[in-house]
């Protein structure tokens, strides 16, 4: 680990109190001028670290870099060693992500990018990921899973993410089948799963989650200023994203470990937004109509038609039909 990397890997651990120059250089080994170079270079990273003659070095507690060393504090003992990457910019973390799985990453491996320049959504869809507002993660899993078994881990990211605004706030997020996180009637979160199979055995050797979090992004694109939203969109600056992301990686980590049990999908039935809805659905090329009955316990959503005939849907594309 570099100097600057154990520098603020330091300071993330005594946020908002103050280490002398001296201190941070016996503790690492090396010249005060080194410490002094590394804060220098952390704070052209964007960094807000206070410093001040005789008393020390602080990091701010306002202070929002996506860093790993800002992750680790926050996660489970047993996923405090994960690999965990992170970028100031990037094409795509599920891009990088599918990459590493193809060379046998670890399970629980973590990419994220303060910013991506391609984010990728479903349906072929672009992903809006501006720099310093968002989450833009992927995770690998190695669930050990049946390939219709894989689809749960969509839904049970949705509940992790649900789980995660819980933690930090007192809003209610909606999920919109399959993997849309909805606050207010926005989307504040969109989560692409893409499976990386063995293509010796044909089965899925690894799954990549990517998960983009809007958390305080304040301007959208023309076309998405209806729709899209932020967790946060108050101008309040004490949520930092380094906790909110912890968190989800603790829970989607944690839910995946439990997938056989299908517990969470209670929790996804009650943040549905479209359980007993008419909806129309995109599948096949062309659309219909149905009444959203059910989530089965296989993640599908249950659709009965007007003439009583039923469906189960593992893919489409979902809207609540205008009355």
């Amino acid at each position: 680990m570099s100097v600057k990397n154990e520098v603020i890997h330091i300071l993330e651990q005594c946020r908002g109190e103050r280490i002398s120059g001296q201190e941070l250089a016996e503790r690492l080994g090396v010249s005060r001028t080194a410490v002094w170079k590394a804060i220098n270079s952390l704070k052209d990273e964007g960094y807000m670290i206070d410093g001040v003659s005789n008393k020390g070095y602080s990091l701010s507690t306002q202070s929002d870099v996506l860093s790993s060393e800002g992750i680790r504090p926050f996660l489970k003992e047993k996923y405090s060693n994960i690999p965990i990457s992170v970028y100031k910019t990037i094409g795509s973390t599920n891009t990088e992500a599918k990459v590493l799985a193809m060379k046998n990453a670890d399970h629980g491996t973590v990419i994220l990018s303060e910013e991506q320049t391609s984010g990728r959504g479903r349906m072929g869809r672009n992903f809006y990921s501006p720099s310093e507002s968002g989450i833009y993660m992927s995770i690998i899993l190695k669930p050990q899973l049946n390939v219709s078994d894989s689809v749960l881990i969509t839904t049970a990211a949705a509940v992790a993410v649900c789980l995660a605004v819980d933690s930090f706030t007192d809003l209610t997020p909606e999920i919109k089948w399959v993997n849309d996180i909805y606050i207010n009637n926005k989307k504040v979160c969109g989560i692409l799963t893409e499976a990386v199979t063995d293509m010796e055995s044909g089965t899925v050797s690894s799954v990549v989650v990517g998960i983009g979090l809007n958390v305080k992004t304040e301007l959208f694109p023309t076309e998405l200023r209806e729709t899209a939203g932020s967790v946060f969109d108050t101008g309040d600056d004490s949520f930092i994203r380094n906790r909110i992301a912890a968190e989800i990686i603790n829970n989607v980590l944690s839910v995946c470990e439990n997938l056989a049990d299908r517990s969470f999908l209670s929790i996804y039935r009650e943040r549905s937004m479209i359980l007993g809805e008419n909806v129309r659905y995109y599948r096949n090329g062309q659309w219909s109509e149905g009444y959203a009955q059910d989530i089965d316990e296989y993640g599908g959503l249950v659709v009965f038609h007007v003439d009583g005939s039923k469906e189960v849907l593992h893919s489409g594309e979902i809207t609540l039909r205008k009355n």
